[in-house]
């Protein structure tokens, strides 16, 4: 399937993302309140089949937060990125979507435990790598006078 196919399809279950083509592939930026019902329609469109989420991770940008899911239809062979922004920076909350892939437990609980990022409806979210009370280390303005940890 090309590119534009893909963005066509992506269109029409999600009219208000944003669909660019990157240098590797195509990038869909859908509103944080929407991330889960697209999400399951990525996987479950037989168009589609985008039924493996590679990687997520996010971003810390000065008025929200950002969540980046890599996804891979091994049906189809075809990739593409979706980012999902929270309504705010300073109470950062989307759905998860370890319902729909298993492989999302562990990188939301990372991107919670590292930015803060709450996942509404995680079956298990608690810190991964830190414990209560440390701050979340990749955050821009984390401060840590402590354990002296410079940006």
């Amino acid at each position: 399937m090309s590119n534009e196919e893909l963005k066509n399809k992506i269109l029409a279950i999600c009219p208000d993302a944003e669909v660019t083509e990157g240098k590797q592939f195509l990038n869909a930026r859908v509103p944080g309140n929407k991330l889960h019902e697209v999400a399951l329609k990525l996987r479950d469109s037989k168009d589609l089949a985008f039924d493996y989420l590679t990687c997520l991770t996010g971003a810390d940008f000065p008025e929200y937060m950002t969540v980046i899911y890599h996804l891979e239809s091994t049906l189809y062979r075809h990739m593409m990125v979706l980012r999902a922004n929270t309504a705010d920076r300073e109470n950062p909350v989307l759905d998860t979507v370890s319902d729909i892939w298993a492989t999302a437990d562990f990188h939301e609980r990372e991107v919670y435990d590292l930015l803060g990022v709450r996942f509404a409806n995680h079956p298990d979210l608690r810190r991964l790598l830190l414990w209560e009370g440390w701050g979340y280390p990749l955050r821009k303005d984390y401060v840590d006078e402590v354990r002296i940890v410079d940006r």
